[in-house]
């Protein structure tokens, strides 16, 4: 049901949210946080991130308000402390997070209760959505600015059946780069106890564990900001806010490196003998011969967007390629950009975007003034440049050489839908082939295969669902051979043409399928449809990229991190060994966490013997049913205060790795001298969970001042130290 709106109270420029009361939430929309130029999407199901074709005025920000203002909560706590004031004063209870299946990229389990003094952002999503990859930037800017006051939840309610699977929502998580927990909703169980009907959709809990409001679709940075900030405030002013950093065990900390991360499209330069691979999970592009043979490396491997060199230049999560003559144009796809790369000069540069997010559907204009969004394949007809634009669900097009980027097809609206050019619907295209007359494209959100006649300027459908009403294509998937109307995929990401066969990689299937465009039949050429990483029979793990060489099919077995080769006429398939290939250097960047030191603590001299090291051992006191994580995170700093001879100047004031052994934080620093002394301060950080393992673990960080004398003849051979956590 839709809720009834009206112009609501105003709180400066934030239109204050007016929940539902709980006696009206199980069969009543959520209230929505909404400002102007901010629209939502009240339709059960839809993954479209508006509803309306144009944004309301500031005078016409609509606000949801329960009938029954009675039940809403109005006691003493919702009314102002001081100066600030409570920005949702009818908030009520929220809902649980009981339900999900597991809980993933944390150690365990977490409720409500653990999550008190905390502000809450939930977030529901599922990892094919397009708009719900554009909103990771806005959480990561919001979990960075608030990192001691916002815990971000994920809930990940699926809409295809492979996206129920752990496995794949942790691929998708070390894919995304997700930094926060996330609840495996594979039964909607939590969609259904906040009533959401979108994805993505944000719930707001404040820290005493009410629920404020909720906010669906993409481009609510701002506004959720600003929101965020004011929860923080009344709550800082009230005393119920906890300031205490969080630690959670993520799954990127269980990863070993690998030389290939999340190989997006893979491009066959047949005459040039060389193969382009989208290494996007290391945001490079690595070029090979034809048979594997390490050629060279675009990009240094960091996230970025900048121009120059090989060594100089990085992108963001880079997609498809299209060579033309002796240039490589890039859709870097994160970055909402297409670059070019000289291959001669061995130099990148910038062909179009602005570096930022189109929000809105934008009709075109100038190359490097038009924001772009998610641009993920390109093909090059007769002088032009297509490309499948995941984010506005279209297909633009760049004539080389002139100044200009606009749309091709596509009215913008999510769905299969059949006609000309300019009323055609795609959904979130992610792959284009041709044959020079007719662009095909993989139509991925819709599992539907589009074939564009570039001169009759049509757009039909030639295998799966089309023309469903009111958007039922989009969830017309499955996996089913035979006729193309009547055969199903889930979730294509990736096409490639040879002759009258079109190659199709079923991703979510987990299958390599072909379509003969003669006779309109699709047919499964190879995989299991179950993932895994077998080469006999084999198996695949959401494939995203296909090339073809003569008999040889080459395919980006995305989630197992590698590139195969399948013979086309035997159906033999072997691992494309890519010698001398390591992956990039890691950030260095949060490899240890820690927070502001506290104050110093001033201990007695303490006089120990040492061999080559000192040895520190720091006993911790924490609260009840609280122990020291092992697998989180410890690390400690020393600094000297005054000139000394006895640790070396490279161990001093540098962040390193502490053990968590037997309830202690145990690290041992070299020393220089068997006796002597000096005074050091000595920063320590770990974490610490309910039961030593658990779903929110919290960091503290303790901070001594310790006069030090080394005697050969002490009896104490540690250096032993107290830290009291909260």
């Amino acid at each position: 049901m839709v809720p009834r709106i009206h112009h609501g109270d105003r709180f400066d420029d934030l239109a204050i949210v007016r929940p539902f009361t709980s006696h009206d939430f199980g069969r009543r929309c959520l209230a929505l946080l909404l400002i102007a130029g901010i629209f939502f999407s009240p339709f059960f199901g839809a993954k479209s991130s508006t509803a309306f074709d144009q944004p309301p005025t500031t005078d016409e920000v609509l606000v949801a308000q329960n009938d029954d203002d009675d039940a809403a909560q109005n006691d003493t706590n919702n009314k102002t402390r001081g100066d600030v004031e409570n920005p949702f004063p009818k908030r009520f209870p929220s809902p649980s997070l009981d339900g999900g299946t597991e809980w993933l990229n944390v150690g365990g389990d977490i409720t409500l209760d653990d999550l008190k003094g905390k502000v809450v952002l939930l977030d529901f999503w599922t990892f094919c959505c397009i708009n719900c990859m554009h909103v990771l930037p806005d959480l990561a800017y919001l979990e960075e600015k608030y990192k001691n006051e916002l815990v971000v939840i994920g809930v990940h309610s699926a809409k295809f059946e492979n996206e129920k699977d752990s496995e794949n929502i942790k691929n998708a998580i070390l894919r995304y780069e997700i930094k926060h927990p996330v609840i495996n909703d594979s039964k909607m169980t939590v969609w259904r106890k906040f009533n959401v009907s979108s994805w993505p959709t944000f719930v707001l809990i404040d820290p005493e564990g009410f629920f404020c409001g909720a906010q669906p679709g993409e481009g609510n940075r701002e506004l959720l900001d600003t929101v965020i900030g004011r929860v923080v405030a009344y709550h800082k002013s009230k005393g119920t806010l906890d300031e205490s950093p969080v630690h959670f065990d993520l799954e990127r900390h269980k990863q070993d490196p690998k030389p290939l991360r999340f190989p997006g499209k893979i491009y066959a330069d047949v005459e040039g003998n060389r193969l382009f691979i989208t290494d996007s999970g290391h945001n490079r592009i690595i070029i090979t011969d034809l048979d594997g043979q390490l050629l060279d490396i675009i990009g240094n491997g960091a996230i970025g967007r900048t121009d120059g060199d090989y060594a100089t230049a990085s992108f963001d999560h880079p997609q498809g390629v299209e060579l033309v003559k002796n240039v490589l144009y890039v859709a870097d796809t994160e970055n909402h950009m297409l670059r070019e790369v000289d291959l001669e000069s061995k130099r990148v540069s910038t062909l179009a975007g602005t570096g930022k997010q189109a929000h809105f559907r934008e009709d075109g204009g100038p190359v490097q003034r038009t924001a772009l969004n998610s641009p993920w394949d390109l093909r090059f007809v007769d002088g032009t440049l297509y490309i499948a634009m995941a984010g506005p669900h279209q297909i633009w097009k760049h004539r080389l050489g002139s100044q200009n980027i606009d749309v091709y097809a596509g009215n913008g609206r999510e769905d299969i839908i059949n006609g000309t050019l300019a009323t055609s619907s795609f959904a979130q295209p992610s792959s284009l082939a041709t044959d020079g007359n007719v662009l095909f494209v993989a139509d991925s959100e819709g599992s539907s295969i589009r074939a564009i006649d570039i001169k009759g300027k049509r757009v039909t459908t030639v295998a799966g669902a089309f023309d469903l009403p009111n958007g039922a294509t989009l969830f017309e998937f499955g996996d089913r051979d035979g006729s193309a109307n009547m055969a199903r995929l889930q979730h294509p990401l990736a096409v490639a043409l040879a002759g009258n066969l079109l190659y199709i990689a079923d991703s979510y299937n987990h299958k390599i399928k072909v379509l003969d465009l003669d006779k309109g039949v699709v047919r499964t050429e190879l995989g299991t449809g179950d993932p895994g990483s077998e080469l006999s029979p084999i198996q695949f793990s959401e494939p995203g990229g296909l090339a073809i060489n003569g008999q040889t099919l080459y395919i980006a077995d995305t989630n197992n991190h590698r590139i195969l080769k399948a013979d086309r006429k035997t159906g033999e398939v072997e691992l494309l060994e890519i010698a001398g290939l390591t992956p990039p250097d890691p950030p260095t960047s949060d490899e240890v966490e820690t927070i502001s030191a506290p104050d110093v603590i001033e201990v007695d001299a303490q006089t120990v013997s040492a061999g080559e090291n000192l040895k520190f051992e720091i006993s911790v006191n924490l609260p009840e049913e609280y122990k020291l994580n092992a697998e989180a995170p410890a690390s400690y700093r020393i600094k000297a205060t005054e000139d000394q001879s006895l640790i070396p100047p490279e161990e001093l004031d540098v962040r390193k790795r502490a053990v968590v052994d037997e309830g202690k934080v145990v690290f041992n620093v070299p020393v220089t001298e068997k006796a002597g002394s000096a005074k050091f301060q000595v920063q320590v950080s770990y974490g610490y969970c309910r039961d030593g393992k658990g779903g929110l673990c919290k960091l503290n960080t303790s901070r001594w001042e310790i006069p030090v004398v080394i005697d050969v003849n002490a009896d104490q051979a540690s250096i032993e130290l107290k830290s009291v956590a909260e």
